[in-house]
């Protein structure tokens, strides 16, 4: 849970083809709707041709809506939902906090 608002946290999980402007294009995505990302973390896979970027987002009834969205843009080859307990995030919070 998001320590400010009683919204659980989703986490997703985004497959990319990796070049300049497609994380642009994924947070233009969520600009454009009022949707505020809460975290960010992007890794190459493999050769880096590809990235997955884990989005850390609040549960709203529109966050269906616009993973239905993300995966029409052209350069999003998958997208996976997870619980906000997702190791990514609940990994780094380790070494952000004081």
């Amino acid at each position: 849970m998001s320590a400010h608002n009683n919204q659980p946290i989703a986490v997703l999980e985004l497959l990319v083809r990796n070049h300049p402007g497609v994380m642009s294009h994924v947070c233009g995505l969520f600009s454009r709707r009022a949707y505020n990302v809460e975290g960010i973390v992007c890794l190459p896979v493999a050769t880096g041709e590809t990235s997955k970027i884990y989005l850390q987002v609040r549960e709203e009834e529109r966050l269906d809506q616009i993973m239905k969205q993300i995966q029409k843009l052209s350069d999003v080859e998958g997208v996976v939902r997870y619980t906000g307990d997702h190791p990514v995030f609940t990994g780094l919070a380790t070494y952000f906090t004081c």
